[in-house]
């Protein structure tokens, strides 16, 4: 099983149908020209309120499990060390996404190619009927219309949906949020070692049991996958960013709800960690803090989005080239 089954990928041999690449979906035309280009970062931008400055460290990435798929490369176990960085305890929400898109007038890659991935069964079963497939995973459909504004495609809106993630976000989009709030997208490591939480070698944030004394901890896939859906934690698709409880740096649904964009690159692609709404422990195992995928940097799907880090502040005034200290942020204020 590989990564586009869980967020399925825009061209190359898991196309849709035979190869939508870049004629779109139902035949429709490639992506269309004058796509906004966002700003660079806004001087001297400070994390938001909301985010949460880790002093960074050394700490055991990976997992010697075997859980995952042979080809996502879990293991073997490391040492990884990382910076001092602040993350958002939080993926971007689709009002502040929206926020985003008014100020720059970006265009996103869904909105430009006029297609995005919806799951089948969050569509009117007539749409899914017509909707062309991804050959692999036939539970994706090619939505033409799909986008940020309209996560089922059209006829579907955001209402009810400001703390929701935003979603249909490609990396390329992702990095132009970043960009303007004069932040990045994480590493791979620093991603997992938020992730974590301060937890060294557990499967999740919370520790190894999925359902801890049967609580819901996370928004993944309940039933049998992908034709029955039973929704026991409450959500179909996505749910509002702040559902569970954060870990132990206060962040929140790092695994599960949405994939997350990582600036890493991988099989040609960008890394993507966390899993999303649609993983079930039987099926795609991959809302474990060590699991990873990869996606191409065009693709979309109702199940993607990211969270931003920001960098502590420059060069201290002796011009050694050093950064200024950063004092970690208590994740109990």
């Amino acid at each position: 099983m590989n990564g586009r089954c869980c967020s399925p990928g825009r061209h190359g041999p898991d196309g849709i149908g035979g190869g939508i690449g870049s004629a779109g979906a139902d035949g429709a035309a490639g992506p269309v020209a004058g796509a906004a280009q966002a700003p660079g970062p806004r001087p001297g931008a400070e994390p938001p309120s909301h985010a949460v400055r880790l002093p960074g460290g050394t700490f055991r990435m990976g997992s010697d499990e075997g859980l995952g798929h042979p080809d996502d490369e879990e293991g073997p176990v490391r040492a990884v060390t990382v910076g001092p960085f602040a993350v958002a305890t939080t993926t971007v929400t689709t009002a502040r996404w929206a926020e985003f898109a008014e100020e720059t007038g970006h265009v996103s890659d869904a909105e430009r190619f006029g297609w995005s991935h919806v799951f089948h069964l969050h569509l009117p079963p007539a749409v899914a009927a017509r909707a062309a497939r991804v050959r692999s995973a036939p539970w994706w459909c090619a939505v033409r219309g799909a986008d940020w504004r309209h996560p089922e495609g059209p006829g579907s809106d955001l209402a009810g949906r400001d703390d929701h993630p935003a979603v249909h976000v490609s990396w390329r989009d992702a990095q132009a949020w970043c960009a303007w709030a004069g932040g990045r997208l994480p590493t791979e490591a620093e991603w997992e070692y938020a992730a974590r939480g301060g937890l060294q070698d557990a499967r999740y944030p919370w520790g190894d049991e999925p359902r801890p004394g049967g609580e819901h901890r996370c928004n993944i896939w309940q039933g049998g996958f992908p034709w029955r859906e039973e929704t026991a934690d409450g959500w179909a698709g996505t749910a509002p960013v702040t559902t569970y409880a954060p870990n132990g740096f206060g962040l929140f649904q790092t695994v599960g709800n949405v994939w997350e964009w990582c600036a890493d690159r991988r099989h040609g692609g960008r890394v993507i960690k966390g899993g999303s709404f649609l993983c079930h422990d039987a099926w795609c195992d991959r809302y474990r803090v060590a699991a990873r995928s990869a996606n191409e940097e065009e693709a979309s799907a109702a199940n993607a989005g990211f969270r931003c880090v920001w960098d502590p502040p420059g060069p201290d005034a002796t011009g050694s080239g050093t950064h200024r200290a950063w004092t970690a942020t208590s994740h109990t204020e």
